[in-house]
């Protein structure tokens, strides 16, 4: 396989009908046959922690261990960060703070940990935040900082506004509807400059949000989430078909041509040409 560098968005709460219904530009590149989309149906427990895990190791909770928000501590998984650095390619990563508790440090320091530099972990290069209300227009922008300076074979950015306003406001609100506006807008404002960079995007969420401003259960509120890929390896247009999330972190490695851990499973997505990236 061909190594090229991908940008890996997730945004949290973000579940799959509001992404059909309220994402206009990722919609568009689809429509125009830059991008494809999928329906994805996370693992469970729906919930942040665990399923961070679960789309940067590919493997479901009850081998990683991360069954709940509260097990703070470091991943014993291969990660996407833990395999770039392995086949020699740079990583950055603009996200919350349990990023960096997974695979950096745990207990996370906001005085000592909020930056992290060119560092010999996992993540090379880190910016975290803390605060479910941390604007995403400002993660973006830490996001546009590391990919300008540190030109990462993998960026990882991870937002937090649309899960903050569906637990506030439920899923069932204008608030949310509007978040979920708001970051394609920044999508829109940001992705032209990282695609004509040389970036493939994949564009998801870990989990879904209910019309009770919750998430955590089995229902399909909980659980779907949208999957946009831009990348000349998968074919565009809409997949019927709904793919496991355990496939995404096979799926990150297929497009930056590295082979994924041994916990991880085969790839099984549709689209998938054998064009060189």
């Amino acid at each position: 396989m061909c190594a090229s560098k991908l940008a890996m968005i997730v945004l949290d709460g973000l579940r799959f009908d509001t992404g059909v219904s309220h994402m206009g530009y990722m919609h568009h590149l689809v429509e125009y046959g830059i991008a494809a989309r999928f329906q994805v149906r996370s693992e469970l427990p729906s919930l942040s922690r665990p399923l961070y895990e679960v789309l940067l190791t590919g493997t479901p909770v009850w081998k990683n261990g991360i069954s709940s928000n509260q097990a703070v501590r470091l991943s014993h998984q291969e990660s996407l960060f833990h395999l770039t650095r392995k086949n020699g390619m740079s990583n950055a990563a603009a996200a919350y703070c349990w990023v960096s508790e997974l695979y950096n440090k745990a207990p996370f320091s906001p005085f000592h940990d909020r930056i992290q530099l060119n560092t010999d972990k996992p993540i090379q290069n880190g910016m975290f935040y803390w605060e479910d209300h941390y604007p995403d227009t400002h993660l973006f922008a830490d996001a546009n900082f590391l990919l300008n300076g540190y030109n990462p074979d993998f960026l990882y950015v991870h937002s937090m506004n649309i899960d903050d306003d569906g637990h506030k406001h439920t899923a069932d609100s204008a608030r949310y509807r509007n978040r979920v506006l708001a970051a394609d807008s920044i999508l829109a404002n940001v992705l032209p400059a990282w695609i004509d960079a040389g970036y493939q995007i994949i564009v998801t969420a870990d989990h879904g949000m209910t019309a009770d401003g919750n998430h955590g259960g089995t229902s399909s509120a909980d659980r779907d989430v949208p999957l946009f890929v831009i990348s000349n390896l998968i074919s565009p247009g809409i997949r019927d078909e709904a793919i496991p999330q355990l496939q995404v972190a096979p799926l990150a490695c297929h497009l930056l041509g590295i082979s994924p851990s041994k916990e991880m499973q085969p790839l099984n997505v549709g689209g998938l040409s054998k064009t060189s990236p």
